[in-house]
């Protein structure tokens, strides 16, 4: 690849992945901004970038790329920026929001002719966040979805698509409207229900304070991304409105039906309810990245005595395994074991796996 500069707005987890992917090719220079200071520091200290300014004309003077790497309301507001600054000839602009519709629009409306636009969203995340979270194994496999404007040059696309072979994500293309109503089913929504789920738990919890202390187990798993960030998924909720309310009224259809079968007490299709549900699931690609962070999550029996915490985290730190989060279980309902560790990455836990087992630990998955 000829030599090149790629602008990195918003050099934070998903800004920062990106980058370090980029810098597989030592003909690409990687400049980074951010409105804070101390996020560009990090970032140059850590060698995510090559330079990093607080000034956005500074950041996209000679850029041949530019990604858009910031909550959705600031590419909005970037967007429009853009048309007042001086940018390359054919420029290529993208983002990495996670509705396109919307953006697209904005986009055709508001970048000069000089520039193509095309929408993008790598659908990879982690339960951390910030440029010190930033990988570049984060988009290994994972679908990159490009949604080029209409009159997107094809050679522009491609110069895109063969440069994000460097992050090794699977990039595909459909159109902003379709990618819009998917993504809003499989990570959209389920925010939402997630929050709802634990709001009306919270508030029985207000009478019967049970309710919190044996909400520890799978409540909270199937409720981790009710952790997400509040102001992003308002964002995310309102500007992908249509969607979400015609998936809400498909969603309470369903609810009423399986409501009208446990009425009338019809085992047998309650059966059949769930059947359908866990061979969809159980079809689904196991550990690859989607639209949702996976967890890395390991289950180990320990004895209940002083040291024995210790000796495990001493024996994965000894092989240089990286754990994220700890956790004692409280509670056993579907889960064996009292410990949950939380590695980085399913090699990491593998790795993990393999030495606790080597060492006589019962060790369980969570699938």
């Amino acid at each position: 690849m000829k030599k090149m500069t790629i602008a990195i707005i918003g050099v934070g987890l998903i800004g920062g992945s990106i980058a370090l992917s980029m810098r597989r090719d030592p003909a690409i220079r990687v400049v980074g901004y951010d409105i804070r200071q101390d996020s560009l520091d990090k970032a140059l200290t850590l060698g995510v970038i090559h330079a990093g300014t607080t000034d956005l004309q500074t950041a996209v003077r000679e850029a041949n790329v530019i990604f858009l790497a910031a909550p959705v309301e600031q590419i909005f507001a970037t967007l429009r920026k853009l048309s007042d600054l001086d940018l390359q000839p054919e420029v290529i602009v993208t983002d990495v929001g996670s509705t396109k519709s919307a953006i697209v629009s904005q986009a055709v409306k508001v970048v000069p002719p000089h520039v193509t636009f095309i929408g993008g969203h790598p659908m990879a995340g982690s339960h951390k966040s910030g440029v010190e979270a930033a990988s570049d194994r984060l988009l290994e496999n994972a679908y990159y979805v490009l949604t080029p404007a209409s009159d997107a040059p094809e050679h522009h696309v491609q110069r895109l698509v063969e440069l994000l072979s460097l992050t090794r994500a699977k990039v595909v293309q459909m159109d902003p409207d379709t990618h819009d109503q998917v993504v809003g089913a499989v990570s959209h929504f389920p925010h939402v229900l997630a929050s709802a789920l634990v709001n009306l738990v919270a508030g029985y919890d207000d009478e019967n304070a049970w309710h919190a202390r044996l909400a520890a187990g799978g409540f909270r798993d199937i409720t981790r991304i009710a952790s997400s960030n509040p102001r992003m998924w308002r964002d995310v909720l309102l500007q992908n409105r249509d969607h979400i309310l015609k998936i809400a009224k498909d969603w309470a259809s369903a609810l009423e039906d399986v409501m009208d079968l446990v009425e009338a007490g019809d085992a047998d299709r309650i059966e059949h309810f769930f059947q359908t549900a866990r061979d969809f699931r159980d079809g689904l690609p196991e550990r690859k990245p989607g639209a949702l962070p996976p967890l890395f999550d390991l289950y180990i029996d320990i004895p209940d005595h002083p040291g024995e915490i210790g000796r495990i985290t001493t024996l994965l730190g000894a092989k240089q395994i990286n754990i994220t989060n700890l956790q004692i279980r409280e509670t056993r309902e579907d889960i064996y074991g009292a410990l949950r560790i939380t590695f980085q990455s399913q090699d990491e836990m593998e790795k993990g796996e393999e030495l606790l087992r080597y060492f006589d630990y019962n060790v369980y998955r969570r699938v």
